[in-house]
């Protein structure tokens, strides 16, 4: 099992690295949506950790396409955006897993049970 991370701010996306690796995870990190869909080989064991506010691609965007797969990986969109913003990005995507910024390991492995 693979947990790929596609977040923007490096920071966010190294400390969330770090605390799934603690956890015995292997990691993937994406500073895109565009490297990410170039890159990534996403199986249905893994994990989509993706940030809602990407620059370009979106994470909807990628939420959405990964939801058309045959066998989907399990996603979990993460956002420091407002409630309201939030939900008109996944208004589509009712079953959508969405962790509020900042992040704890916690709420992260609560996401992942």
């Amino acid at each position: 099992m693979v947990v790929h991370i596609i977040e923007d701010d490096e920071a966010v996306a190294d400390a969330l690295a770090l605390a799934l690796e603690h956890l015995d995870h292997s990691i993937r990190i994406y500073l895109d949506g565009e490297t990410f869909m170039a890159q990534a080989h996403v199986s249905d064991n893994d994990w989509v950790i993706v940030d809602l506010g990407l620059p370009g691609i979106s994470g909807a965007e990628i939420v959405r396409d990964l939801k058309r797969l045959a066998v989907p990986p399990k996603i979990i969109a993460i956002s420091g955006k407002s409630r309201i913003k939030i939900l008109q990005s996944v208004k589509e995507l009712p079953d959508l897993t969405i962790l509020r910024k900042p992040l704890s390991v916690d709420m992260l492995t609560a996401a992942m049970a």
